[in-house]
């Protein structure tokens, strides 16, 4: 079993802080091991089980984690002071898990992207006390990230030289409601839509010095590169020529490597570039890389040590 340098998206929700039993709209469970959030029960168990991560981290022969907020947590729909206080609650929460398990775990911050403004102000209070890793929802509905609302936040990461891992919220399309494809249609194509904007908006050329990486592979945009590509340069409405070409533009971004396909994947990495996809698991979702060696057995050694060791090293926690 080879060895892995980092995971960069695990989920962990803080359930044992101060202040869990204040905040309106949440309800901790502990009987039945479950956190009730606006009405929807969140009850995988190893969300609240730091032990459980570790465990599974050593099994797998994974050195390290980042943690961050799962989706049930970002309740984007909260109005800004509220939205405040529960950032505040989760984001203490990760740090205190992370403490406790000292070099193995990394909390990434949450960046409240529905209300730039004080997705501004957490981020600054982070980088002041010396963090630059951070994890953001891919915006949503109404919120679109080429918005020129978010250049203080995209000026703030960049003074930083931040790390920014883009994570799917829920999608609101009724259309998917069958199936699972809220999660499995809708995760990707928000992380597309996310990958989009920034691209064809132009934050990816203004702000050469953050880091963005895309959960799930960076969904369905390696495959739309092509699309993007003809767009820009058939001069369609709304696209600036004056900006580097969509390809060049996603060669910046980074990925990680959950596509559960290796054709899906090598495409990822002809896209974005082979150093560019980095190992996450989504753990502990079913839907993610829960055994990783048996579930990218598919990739040749050379493959898998690019994924599991040398795409880290312009990383650092």
């Amino acid at each position: 079993m080879e060895p892995v340098k980092l995971d960069i998206h695990t989920h962990l929700v803080p359930v044992d802080g101060p202040g869990s039993d204040t905040i309106d709209g949440v309800t901790w469970d502990a009987a039945a091991t479950a956190l009730i959030v606006d009405g929807h029960t969140v009850g995988l168990k190893s969300l609240f089980a730091p032990e459980a991560l570790i465990a599974w981290l050593d099994a797998n022969r994974i050195a390290a984690a980042w943690i961050s907020a799962p989706p049930p947590l970002y309740r984007q729909h909260l109005p800004e002071e509220t939205s405040a206080r529960w950032v505040e609650y989760v984001n203490r929460g990760l740090a205190a898990i992370a403490r406790r398990h000292g070099g193995r775990l990394t909390a990434l911050p949450h960046l409240p992207v529905e209300h730039p403004g004080l997705a501004v102000d957490v981020a600054a209070r982070a980088i002041a006390a010396g963090q630059r890793c951070f994890s953001s929802p891919a915006g949503g509905p109404g919120r679109m990230l080429s918005d020129k609302v978010y250049d203080p936040l995209w000026r703030t990461l960049e003074a930083a030289a931040a790390f920014v891992l883009i994570h799917p919220g829920e999608n609101a399309d009724p259309r998917l409601t069958p199936f699972y494809l809220t999660n499995l249609l809708g995760n990707p194509y928000e992380t597309t839509v996310a990958i989009a904007h920034l691209v064809l908006g132009g934050v990816v050329a203004r702000y050469p010095n953050i880091t963005f990486c895309f959960a799930h592979g960076g969904g369905t945009a390696a495959m739309l590169a092509g699309r993007f590509e003809q767009g820009f340069r058939t001069d369609r409405p709304g696209i600036d020529p004056a900006l580097p070409t969509p390809r060049a533009l996603m060669k910046r971004l980074m990925v990680d490597c959950i596509t559960h396909d290796a054709g899906a994947l090598r495409l990822a990495g002809t896209v974005f570039g082979a150093d560019h996809v980095l190992f996450g698991s989504d753990w502990p979702f079913p839907m993610g890389l829960l055994q990783p060696h048996m579930q990218l057995d598919a990739l040749a050694a050379g493959e898998r040590r690019r994924i599991f060791q040398d795409s880290f090293a312009p990383i650092a926690a």
